[in-house]
């Protein structure tokens, strides 16, 4: 299997994407910890499309 290289999501810099890197898609272990303390600490976050308690949920028409 032939290594590609692609962007490490944390430095921008080169990194090869293939099964001697351990780390892939980041290029070290340091890139790829910041990447997981950005997720940690709450830094990076996925959208929830649950609406809060206070407003009401389904077709307005309804309430």
């Amino acid at each position: 299997m032939k290594s590609r290289i692609v962007r490490c999501p944390a430095c921008r810099g080169d990194s090869v994407y293939g099964p001697d890197n351990p780390y892939r898609p980041f290029c070290s272990e340091r890139c790829k910890s910041i990447d997981f303390g950005d997720w940690a600490s709450e830094r990076f976050t996925v959208p929830d499309p649950t609406p809060p308690d206070d407003i009401p949920f389904g077709d307005p028409k309804e309430h």
